[in-house]
């Protein structure tokens, strides 16, 4: 039963964050709302109820199951891909490189913070 009250919390904050965004107006999805409304609310709570702990945690230990659709619409979609092969891959080159780069100063500047200390 705790596992049917922690989806249906998890569920009630996301539904939140869709009406929240929807009546707002804000570009912001929907479910990104209803994560920081959650994340308020365990804040406001101090803490992590175990059953919430435990149904996220098994929620997330299927995560991958969640990017089959996503390989099934780039396989259905596959002629297009294909027609747009450059620019996703300059996409694809770019933006790895752009993450590396920001993630190695970020790591500098978080190491030069750590010796200060």
């Amino acid at each position: 039963m705790r596992v049917l009250s922690s989806i249906t919390v998890l569920l009630l904050c996301q539904l939140a964050g869709e009406v929240l965004a929807r009546l707002s107006g804000l570009p912001v999805p929907g479910p990104v709302v209803g994560m920081l409304l959650l994340f308020a609310g365990l804040v406001i709570r101090r803490g992590v109820p175990d059953s919430l702990d435990r149904t996220a945690t098994a929620l997330l230990s299927h995560l991958s199951l969640l990017f089959i659709p996503a390989g099934v619409g780039v396989m259905v979609h596959l002629k297009l891909i294909a027609g747009e092969w450059l620019p996703i891959t300059v996409a694809l080159v770019v933006s790895t490189a752009l993450t590396i780069a920001v993630t190695g100063m970020v790591m500098q500047a978080l190491a030069r913070g750590k010796r200060r200390s």
